[in-house]
């Protein structure tokens, strides 16, 4: 199975926050459906170059969002998030609400927490390593 055939969440390799969801993800995704790949790693730079989003890809030293590759397309900020938690079950349901929300407020909310996640979460000096059982998840 070819590395994109499987939904995968780009995020902020050194962002607490990012990582924290990361994790959430992997405790929630029984399947294993999901793949990951720091937006910093050539893996998921190459990804975002290869779905024609250059400017995402751009400014991934400093990014502000969640990328999440699906099905040929590219989802992005509160969109994200959404269609990842709509995945897990349960949690997908609940979420549901969120769509009940106008983008752009979504959207708004989603790059408040962005700009404020290093200073209310911290940061790591380098990107979050897999333990071994989880590697193959990982671009």
């Amino acid at each position: 199975m070819s590395t994109t055939a499987q939904p995968t969440i780009l995020f902020d390799g050194v962002c607490n926050l990012c990582n924290g969801f990361v994790q959430f993800v992997i405790r929630h995704d029984a399947a294993g459906r999901f793949r990951f790949a720091a937006l910093q790693s050539a893996a998921g730079q190459a990804l975002l170059v290869a779905h024609g989003q250059q400017d995402v890809a751009a400014t991934a030293a400093d990014p502000d969002s969640v990328v999440l590759v699906e099905g040929g397309r590219v989802y992005t900020h509160s969109t994200a998030v959404l269609r990842i938690i709509g995945h897990l079950g349960a949690l997908g349901r609940m979420a549901q609400v969120g769509w009940l929300l106008p983008r752009a407020w979504r959207d708004a909310l989603y790059r408040y927490v962005a700009r404020h996640r290093y200073q209310w979460f911290g940061q790591q000096e380098s990107c979050l390593l897999p333990t071994p059982a989880l590697r193959a998840r990982f671009l």
